[in-house]
């Protein structure tokens, strides 16, 4: 049941781009069409996953072992740059039109700041290595779901009839935000 909660609140409760405000980058800038936003998403969800595993191995075993904890960031950040690299070679040697649809977005992967406060978050969390995995999918899936509906909207806002002063990245906005208040909702009222 822990493991559903995690996974649960990684997803939707606690959606990195859309309640924590990580990887808003490419949550703006891919989001025009919905195939090459489910592409990213799968994509950043794959680092995502490989990261959380890569990061918590790292921790577990060389950081705490050697009691070096300060070098979380750096090697965090190494980790997260070659497994970028290895979904940028992958999706350049299959499929071509696909890394040319999410150009520079694909390398930007790198710089998504939600896969870095995905291992971060995982490391004062202090999950354990399934909980872990598990936290790396629901993110994946979260950022995705996130995307791909933040594109489907942003289809149907192409044949909408927008006033011109919203109209590009001001109605985008509006939507992004509106999105933002319907995720935050899941996370139901805090009484003071």
């Amino acid at each position: 049941m822990e493991i559903f909660i995690i996974f649960i609140s990684a997803s939707i409760v606690n959606n990195f781009v859309l309640t924590y405000f990580l990887g808003i980058c490419p949550f703006l800038g891919v989001s025009n069409k919905i195939d090459s936003s489910f592409s990213l998403g799968l994509a950043t969800t794959f680092v995502m996953v490989i990261t959380a595993v890569a990061s918590w191995l790292i921790n577990h075993y060389i950081l705490i072992l050697f009691n070096v904890p300060f070098l979380e960031y750096v090697s965090f950040i190494i980790v997260i740059a070659s497994m970028v690299q290895l979904v940028e070679m992958f999706v350049k040697k299959t499929s071509p039109v696909l890394y040319r649809a999410l150009g520079i977005f694909l390398p930007l992967i790198t710089t998504n700041c939600a896969i870095l406060g995905l291992a971060l978050f995982a490391v004062l969390r202090d999950y354990s290595f399934i909980q872990t995995i598990v936290f790396g999918i629901g993110a994946g899936v979260g950022f995705t779901l996130a995307i791909v509906v933040m594109a489907g909207i942003r289809e149907e806002l192409e044949m909408a009839d927008i006033p011109y002063p919203l109209k590009g990245a001001g109605i985008t906005l509006i939507v992004a935000g509106f999105l933002a208040l319907a995720f935050m909702g899941f996370a139901g009222l805090i009484s003071a």
